[in-house]
């Protein structure tokens, strides 16, 4: 059990935007597979696949980003592909001198992290230029499950679009404030059912 628990963690924390693309899989594995031929030096070879297996991790922790690590389908790809362009062509020469190998893996690695962060920001960036609640479709690059981010828009040409933003924006910050409201109250009588329940009536005297 504490082995499957184990497992279970490690698959959680290997994560990252680029897992989420659909040729991750198949491209990495052939990555990590083709690792032992790319170098002379036995010593790179480990510190190769070291890289190549945590990359997804390593790519999480270096985000540094103070929004969710959310991004669009179309900036996935755009990445992906950039990526695996520069994973391709590292894989098509020879074997290498030693350190080059690992070194040219890491400078892929931290391009690849300022694209993600770079389309990751841009894409805040362009909701913001619209006028009012705006919503865009994402994937989160911590489970790879598709999600959304809504932000308010500043971009308004008259006085009218702006108030009608505001107006939508206290609309919408009612409305997520009584579905908050409404959960909370849901889970607490949830809770007070459950404690009722399992108390006992203390015994009375005849």
């Amino acid at each position: 059990m504490a082995l499957l628990l184990c497992l279970g963690l490690t698959a959680a924390l290997a994560r990252g935007c680029l897992h989420c693309h659909s040729n991750f899989s198949e491209k990495f594995s052939f990555y990590r597979h083709h690792v032992n031929l790319k170098s002379w030096w036995v010593g790179d070879i480990p510190v190769s696949g070291s890289l190549l297996t945590d990359w997804g991790q390593d790519t999480m922790k270096e985000l540094h980003l103070a929004i969710p690590a959310e991004i669009t389908r179309e900036k996935l790809n755009q990445v992906a592909n950039a990526v695996y362009q520069k994973m391709d062509q590292l894989y098509q020469g020879k074997m290498y001198f030693p350190g080059y190998f690992p070194n040219e893996l890491r400078a892929i690695f931290r391009e690849q992290v300022h694209l993600i962060q770079n389309a990751i920001i841009e894409s805040r960036i362009d909701c913001q230029r619209h006028c009012g609640i705006f919503q865009y479709q994402t994937i989160s690059c911590t489970n790879c499950t598709d999600s959304h981010v809504i932000c308010f828009g500043y971009n308004c040409e008259s006085s009218v679009q702006w108030e009608t933003a505001v107006q939508g924006l206290l609309l919408y910050i009612n409305k997520w404030h009584k579905e908050d409201t409404d959960t909370s109250d849901r889970f607490m009588n949830k809770h007070q059912l459950s404690s009722s329940r399992g108390r006992t009536e203390p015994l009375r005297p005849f």
